[in-house]
């Protein structure tokens, strides 16, 4: 039996772009100029490029087109893999750490050591963590503006932990989750594994389009709104306490999950209250130390109203039974001692004079930023295709990443992230005036 017409066409262009005949850049028709030139419905045009994005073979961009992308880079260009290869300046993954922080764990390890019942450590641990720890949880969480019982708090293995379980507890295949149009990676993933539809919401300069969520939940049974208000990642905002409030007031009104995103909170000093706080019944704070202490130490924490503790505690058990004791312990000592706080606040001074390089580096570009977030957004050049860029970069053993894992809407913007706290001061420097020389030759 014969392939569908619009199947031969598939077929036909992938042929084309893995043979190189249609060279990576290159800007094909628009849909409706291919289903002219095809004598097909526009519909089924628009289902051939589909078709071929899902191939990774093709991307849209928002009012330029589609374009023939570059198949040789990585796939997520490394967003998905652990570390840079070896040898290649990382300004795609964030593992920030201060100098010391080695000597710090074995100073930690030895005071382990030396205190409590350690055989109590190497046992199967309550789901939720214990109780002293859930409360020593508590308190750092009122230092940044969240109000909780020891009760209310679980202890997981890394906040992206933290967030599978609140998708596990509280959401069903099928549900739709409002989303940033550019958002954390790693809640596509869960989206994509726990088969939830992520509806993209528009940016501003200041945060989401609030009007634009408050016409999709009218028009869409929305069952959760997953955010980052305080230092976005990949844009860096921090919504002001304004814009908190109505996107609170649309998720009460439609009787709505708001899963609350704080991994990179700790950067951005005297933000406005966590969502949590202004909607404690509804909302699950989830943060941890990965990015604050070290992404090694896989401990982070989960905070929600009571009558949730229970369906979070039973998705622990399902994926993890509990967090390491040992681990937990030591985390918890660094909390109580005030550790974390000194680290956080060295991080936010490291940050800042990161993010002073960058400035000076990349002046004169349009850098989107928080002056205190590890990372910088930077839109592109017409002329410059993003994943030629990181393709050249690559090439200059400097790893970058482009849109596409941060995009959830159907058009990539035409941009790239750069991570600045993976790699030593001096190194980034460099690094960065390769990129800003790279982009420059590309845009002549």
């Amino acid at each position: 039996m014969p392939s569908p017409r619009y199947k031969q066409l598939v077929d036909s262009l992938a042929a084309n772009i893995r043979a190189g005949q249609l060279a990576p850049g290159t800007r094909l028709p628009t849909h409706r100029q291919l289903a002219t030139r095809e004598g097909l419905a526009l519909v089924t045009a628009t289902r051939v490029y589909t078709e071929l994005a899902a191939m990774g073979l093709v991307s849209g961009e928002a009012g330029r087109g589609t374009f023939v992308r570059e198949t040789a880079l990585p796939p997520g260009m490394g967003i998905d893999q652990q570390a840079a290869a070896a040898g290649m300046v990382d300004l795609n993954f964030n593992y920030p750490s201060l100098p010391g922080q080695a000597e710090l764990l074995r100073d930690g390890l030895r005071q382990l050591a030396a205190s409590g019942d350690l055989e109590a450590l190497l046992r199967y641990q309550p789901h939720g963590g214990r109780m002293h720890e859930r409360a020593t949880v508590a308190r750092h969480l009122a230092l940044r503006g969240l109000q909780v019982t020891a009760e209310q708090v679980l202890i997981v293995s890394g906040a992206q932990h933290g967030l599978a379980a609140a998708v596990m507890a509280h959401l069903q295949p099928g549900d739709v989750v409002a989303v940033d149009a550019l958002t954390y990676p790693g809640f596509k993933v869960l989206a994509q594994a726990h088969r939830l539809e992520l509806a993209p919401i528009p940016a501003t300069p200041q945060g989401p389009d609030l009007d634009a969520l408050e016409r999709l939940c009218k028009t869409r049974r929305v069952r959760a709104i997953y955010s980052m208000p305080t230092l976005h990642n990949p844009l860096g905002w921090v919504m002001r306490l304004g814009q908190r409030r109505r996107l609170v007031a649309i998720a009460r009104q439609h009787g709505q999950l708001i899963i609350e995103d704080a991994a990179y909170a700790f950067l951005a000093e005297d933000a406005p209250a966590p969502l949590a706080a202004l909607a404690p019944e509804a909302t699950v704070y989830v943060s941890g130390l990965s990015k604050s202490v070290a992404t090694g130490l896989r401990v982070g924490f989960v905070a929600a109203p009571l009558a949730w503790v229970a369906p979070l505690e039973r998705a622990i058990r399902a994926t993890t039974w509990n967090t390491p004791g040992v681990m937990t312990a030591l985390a918890s000592t660094w909390l109580e001692d005030g550790t974390v706080e000194r680290l956080e606040q060295h991080k936010r001074q490291d940050a800042t004079q990161r993010q002073a390089i960058a400035s000076e580096v990349l002046r004169g570009m349009p850098l989107q930023r928080h002056p205190a977030s590890y990372f910088v957004w930077l839109p592109l050049p017409e002329e410059v295709r993003a994943d030629q860029l990181a393709q050249a970069l690559m090439h200059e053993r400097i790893a970058v990443s482009t849109a596409e894992p941060f995009a959830t809407s159907a058009q990539v913007p035409h941009a790239i992230r750069l991570a600045l706290g993976s790699v030593a001061p001096d190194a980034l420097r460099e690094a960065l005036q390769k990129v800003k020389t790279t982009i420059q030759a590309q845009a002549c």
